[in-house]
């Protein structure tokens, strides 16, 4: 009796807990009704949530009966936060349906943590261009909506060449802003420069891009320095169909362009792009000058193109997991901009292979670039060499073969020798990534551990770099952040700290900290972020012009014993102020301000030979110079030390007004100054016992603004965006763009504004006023069309060192989009 009344407590009790329990389910979608696969649904006072399925479908099993917050997010999508009630033993149906983001306060981002995380708990200046801003840009070029941010250094060398800097330090050779796409680095690899025009994916396949500025080297790794560019492709499950562009503009500008993505069931999904562009640059040649004659660049092309192609295959072994494949290639040829004059850039190619795998805990993820080109050279370098043969009698021919490799040096009449000024860039560079990371949290504390490995495999052929037995570089980073929100108080605290360590340049520490505060509609924060910038492999390895020039991975031993030390990495540390939030229901507020302390520069070319007492290098690290190379004394050798100290600080404002839900005004202004002093010898450059400041690498405008109003309602949809950069001195290498100016004080004005400065003729300072312009329409549900105008007034502006002042720029652009998949569903039912 008694076991037959312990058995029926037990089933009655069991029962009773089922009544008690319920559950939630339903469908999260976008707008237009297609699911949204790994859409986060959570219930923050349980600590409990899932992700949607294939079909943006979910379910929460054994929730206790009451009224909860539900609160639905998807990264590019505003968050919904909604009450529900749970009655115990049943299920309640709760759906939702997600918009694009229109208040940046609900936009959800992914950069900052590696997770989804909505912008206001960011604690870090976040800028992010979106599918719309993106969808609705008629120009291939996606890098001028850079133009359009906070913060943000924009410059064009060319119709094809833009670029970013953030918060100062910018030249030719500017890798202190890290460019990532996917998890996977989108740098050079011998250069460390970003990809920039070289990058394998196309305009149609960009979700986002997210621009964080200041350090963010804890989870990023060396060279997030200044800023961290991130671009993240489209999910095929989200944006299935066939896109087909084309476009045309003036320059000869013409591109073409396909984009296909498809689930093909609820394991598998695949997407593949395919892209190519072409054009003319303006017409604008760099002066060369032998002596004191200018010559024109040597066989100058200004005919760009630039194809590429790439595919990536989804599967998910698990509701909650994803295994995804990618391989993309591009092939480029143009001009680009060095520190040493303008490269003619011939059939670089670029090839990326990657293998990911995402789950709720866990990430892991390795990739393997390959970066080749045969015929790019160094115009400057080439036309000096072809004008040496030229004026010794050689014939054209031979001066054009031989000018890619030497330079003739007469010793007499009719007599002389052929020294080795290679001209010509090969590039047959490897790169092995990868990644594991573990993230978890409990109530409100979170933890992210993680570890990096980069193994940097360098090839020039001997054209550029010292590889006659190659090069093989490889560092290690291992990284741990964590988090404690208090949701109730809005009180949220971070610490991050990462530990790297590279074969030549060794050991580095890189901590983060971060408080942030919850204030309304609103959220303050104040943070601490340390980040290095690394030698590149031609800092460290280079072997240009024939030895003249050697990088400094080893350090230099002189004839009276006296020892140059290696390349160390450049060190920032930076503190920042800001808060993002709404100030009414219409206007929407970011602003920030911060003060950089920054060591440790990587200085211009420096003579570290003193050949008028005879004391030349005997050493490069521990070989003798001559077997390092050969026939070399060390009577002159040129390299890179490091220099000085500099407080940086500055300020940025962002406002949004909305007038209403489709038209809208974004304002932006920024400040930036610096403190350097002159009587500091460790603040010499070159070691000519003068600080000037042509040796520091600022080049950043102490204030910039813009002003812009956009429109989207129905099918019709424009923007119109004024900005203004204070005019600037530029320097970078031979490269001069600088008022005229006396620069140590002897009553000389060493820069002239308009005359030739050293190896380079002077413009003038950089900056100037530009407006830009887009429009489009949406003829059907599949067809639109669409007008970019960029500087549409044609002012007289110069954006960049060795390169034309920029023109009006008009873009067409004619994209038709379909589904067959949905077609034939529809017409079945």
């Amino acid at each position: 009796m008694k076991k037959l009344f312990f058995v029926l407590t037990l089933i009655s009790s069991f029962f009773m807990s089922a009544q008690e329990t319920g559950s939630i389910k339903g469908v999260i979608t976008e707008d237009s009704g297609m699911p949204l696969s790994g859409a986060t649904v959570y219930i923050k006072a349980l600590d409990k949530g899932t992700i949607t399925d294939f079909d943006g479908k979910y379910m929460l099993d054994n929730i206790a009966e009451g009224t909860y917050d539900v609160t639905v997010s998807y990264v590019g999508y505003g968050t919904s936060t909604q009450s529900v009630s749970v009655t115990g033993g049943k299920a309640t149906t709760f759906s939702v349906k997600l918009n694009e983001s229109n208040s940046i306060l609900d936009e959800v981002i992914l950069t900052a943590n590696k997770q989804p995380q909505k912008i206001t708990d960011v604690p870090a200046t976040v800028n992010v261009i979106t599918a719309r801003d993106i969808e609705e840009f008629p120009s291939f070029n996606v890098g001028e909506l850079a133009a359009r941010q906070k913060g943000v250094d924009f410059v064009r060398s060319g119709v094809l060449g833009t670029g970013i800097n953030i918060r100062g330090f910018n030249s030719a050779f500017n890798s202190k802003n890290l460019q990532v796409t996917d998890d996977r680095l989108s740098t050079l690899i011998a250069t460390g420069l970003p990809l920039g025009s070289f990058s394998t994916v196309t305009k149609d396949d960009i979700s986002r891009v997210e621009i964080l500025l200041g350090p963010n080297g804890t989870l990023y790794g060396p060279n997030a320095h200044n800023g961290l560019i991130s671009t993240i492709t489209k999910h095929p499950r989200k944006s299935e169909g066939t896109t087909v562009a084309l476009g045309l503009g003036n320059q000869s500008v013409f591109t073409a362009r396909l984009r296909h993505a498809e689930a093909i069931n609820d394991k598998f999904a695949y997407k593949f792009h395919f892209e190519h562009s072409q054009g003319k640059e303006y017409n604008y040649t760099d002066s060369v000058y032998v002596g004191n004659k200018a010559y024109k660049e040597l066989d100058l092309d200004r005919d760009f193109s630039s194809r590429k192609y790439g595919a990536s295959l989804y599967y998910k072994p698990t509701k909650e997991s994803e295994l995804i494949g990618y391989y993309g290639h591009s092939n480029n040829s143009n001009i680009g901009i060095t520190s040493a004059g303008r490269n003619q850039i011939k059939d670089w190619t670029i090839d990326i292979a990657q293998l990911k795998f995402v789950s709720e805990h866990f990430f892991a993820n390795t990739y393997y670039t390959w970066s080749k080109t045969d015929d790019t050279y160094a115009m400057n370098q080439r036309t000096q060499n072809y004008v040496s043969f030229i004026e010794n009698g050689f014939s054209e021919e031979e001066a054009r073969e031989r000018s890619f490799t030497e330079q003739w040096f007469p010793t007499g009449p009719g007599t002389g020798v052929a020294l080795q000024r290679g001209a010509l860039f090969k590039d047959d560079s490897q790169r092995f990534n990868a990644e594991a990371q573990y993230n978890n949290n409990w109530n409100d504390f979170y933890v992210t551990v993680g570890a990096q490995y980069q193994l940097d495999m360098a090839d020039s052929d001997g054209t550029y770099l010292l590889d006659q037995d190659g090069i093989d570089l490889a560092q290690t980073g291992v990284y741990t952040q964590l988090e404690y929100k208090l949701e109730d108080s809005g009180w949220g605290f971070l610490f991050g700290g990462r530990y790297d360590n590279h074969d030549l340049y060794g050991s580095n520490f890189i901590p983060k900290l971060a408080i942030t505060k919850k204030v309304n509609s609103g959220t303050f924060r104040a943070t601490y972020g340390k980040g290095i910038a690394v030698p590149s492999i031609l800092n460290l390895k280079g072997n240009l012009f024939g030895g003249l020039v050697l990088g400094n991975g080893e350090g230099f031993t002189l004839a009276d014993g006296t020892k140059i030390p290696k390349l160390d990495v450049e060190t920032i540390n930076s503190y920042e102020i800001g808060y993002k939030g709404q100030l009414s229901d219409k206007l929407f507020i970011d602003v920030n301000a911060y003060y950089n302390q920054s060591d440790n520069f990587i200085s211009p070319l420096v003579n570290v030979a003193d050949t008028a007492n005879g004391n030349f290098v005997t050493h490069v690290g521990d070989q003798p110079i001559g077997d390092v190379i050969e026939g070399s004394n060390g009577s002159f050798v040129l390299t890179y030390l490091n220099f000085g100290h500099v407080d940086t600080y500055g300020a940025d404002i962002g406002l949004n007004y909305y007038f209403s839900n489709s038209f809208r005004s974004s304002f932006n202004y920024s400040y930036f100054g610096r403190e350097l002093d002159k009587d500091d010898l460790a603040n010499d450059g070159n070691l000519d016992g003068v600080v000037l400041e042509s040796e520091l690498p600022v080049n950043t405008p102490n204030h910039k603004f813009s002003l812009g109003f956009h429109y989207n309602s129905g099918k019709f949809y424009g923007a119109i965006y004024g900005r203004f950069v204070e005019k600037y001195d530029f320097f970078s290498g031979i490269n001069v763009a600088a008022e005229t100016q006396d620069m140590d004080g002897d009553g000389v004005n060493e820069i002239v504004e308009n005359a030739r400065v050293g190896r380079t003729w002077n413009y003038g300072q950089l900056g100037g006023f530009t407006i830009d312009a887009n429009a489009g329409y949406n003829v059907t549900d599949q067809l639109s069309m669409g007008l970019s105008i960029s500087n549409l007034l044609n002012n007289e502006v110069r954006e960049f060192v060795a390169s034309p002042a920029s023109e009006t720029l008009v873009s067409f652009e004619l994209k038709y989009k379909f589904n067959i998949k949905k077609s034939n569903a529809a017409s079945n039912n």
